[in-house]
């Protein structure tokens, strides 16, 4: 699917993303800056992403009680990939991760192994009667298909976080390159986007699960499942 080209290195393209109509408060953006800055001291992680395992929708391609929403993954090959979810492209991001695992590994391995299971775990606050929703946690255990994989952490969009999610405003699904000011030491800015169904099963639980783009889900297409939990 053809992308708009970037404007020049000098400007950046004018923000038009709309607020999401169910994003609650945000955290002090202290406490991520805190937590993003350890979580950048801890080394990237290439994980052998190789125990595909089924997980059934409804015949219609539909997760039973599912919320569909805009899910990006993107980020230059070699650093970090970011997730990033929407309501819709045309929205502001109301969670975006940080994982401990380069793009283009990641890509690849979705490309090749088909489904994909990231879990994403965290502890529970034992004296804390805790309001605070599993996916507006700041940091969690990461594990890829079974093998754990250092850390994610959530963190406020940045400028450029939310220059790719503008050039992607008109993209509902699809996978390509997206043009930079200049060579990056770590490779092209990569992304992938398409619809996630998700689905809140408790205050400890969420599962967002991708949607192949031809609907169908037994055709071997690629697959991502990205479960929250906290224990």
């Amino acid at each position: 699917m053809a992308v708009q080209q970037a404007p020049p290195s000098s400007q950046r393209p004018p923000i038009s993303l709309q607020p999401s109509h169910k994003r609650g408060p945000s955290k002090p953006a202290k406490l991520f800056r805190r937590v993003r800055s350890v979580f950048r001291s801890f080394p990237i992680v290439t994980p052998a992403c190789k125990m595909p395992v089924s997980l059934r929708p409804g015949e219609a391609g539909h997760i039973h009680g599912a919320t569909r929403m805009t899910g990006t993954l993107f980020g230059h090959r070699k650093a970090r990939v970011n997730l990033a979810i929407q309501e819709s492209p045309r929205c502001l991001p109301t969670l975006l991760l940080e994982l401990a695992i380069p793009t283009g590994k990641l890509l690849q391995d979705m490309g090749t192994v088909g489904l994909v299971r990231i879990a994403l775990e965290c502890e529970k606050h034992p004296s804390e009667k805790t309001k605070t929703k599993i996916v507006e946690e700041p940091i969690w255990t990461l594990y890829c298909n079974g093998r754990k994989s250092g850390y994610a952490v959530r963190r406020e969009p940045t400028d450029d976080d939310l220059s790719v999610m503008q050039l992607l405003n008109a993209v509902s699904m699809g996978a390509g390159v997206l043009p930079t000011p200049d060579s990056a030491a770590d490779g092209e800015l990569a992304y992938l986007r398409a619809y996630f169904e998700r689905v809140i099963g408790s205050k400890d639980s969420e599962t967002y699960h991708m949607m192949s783009p031809e609907g169908n889900h037994n055709n071997g297409a690629t697959e991502l499942c990205i479960f929250f939990v906290r224990l």
